[in-house]
């Protein structure tokens, strides 16, 4: 069995800081939730979310705030969705006010560097068929296609990328 150095908890870029979840983030990510479209989540089960999002696991999903302004504007991270701990899965989500202005892109490079240093070879990211934004952030991080499934959701495109 191969072992994985832990994924660090606490990235740093230029104009973001990602680090570990807190009690106090569970107001803005249901915000963030709501923001789908799809109803706002009691706030209970975003408590409840938030608190196992904090477990460490060797991967994160990491809360995504501004430097200068400090404010939440999303998540990055690694997680095991449709994917597995040996080649786990990006995935971020930003709030619509963040978007168009390279955060995303600035985040997942960050969390890439990361899993990098993690030992791991490969990472993969889904992405619905016609949520052109994000591929568009995979593609420029290097990411390529590799396959498209259906799903109840629709279309998804799975894409994947060897680490260093």
């Amino acid at each position: 069995m191969v072992t994985y150095e832990p994924m660090p908890s606490h990235l740093e870029t230029e104009r973001l800081l990602l680090r570990p979840w807190t009690g106090s983030d569970a107001e803005d990510l249901r915000a963030l939730h709501a923001e789908r479209g799809r109803g706002t989540p009691a706030i209970e089960d975003i408590r409840v979310l938030v608190t196992k999002l904090a477990e460490p696991a060797g991967i994160a999903l990491l809360p995504i705030r501004r430097r200068l302004e400090g404010d939440f504007i999303g998540y990055c991270g690694l997680i095991t969705g449709r994917s597995t701990l040996e080649e786990p899965e990006i995935a971020y989500e930003l709030f619509r006010r963040a978007h168009g202005r390279g955060y995303a892109t600035e985040a997942a490079a960050a969390v890439l560097e990361a899993a990098a240093a993690t030992g791991r070879n490969r990472l993969w990211a889904t992405v619905g068929e016609g949520n052109a934004p994000p591929l568009r952030v995979l593609d420029k991080l290097g990411f390529e296609r590799h396959h498209v499934s259906t799903e109840d959701s629709g279309t998804v495109v799975w894409l994947t990328r060897a680490l260093p």
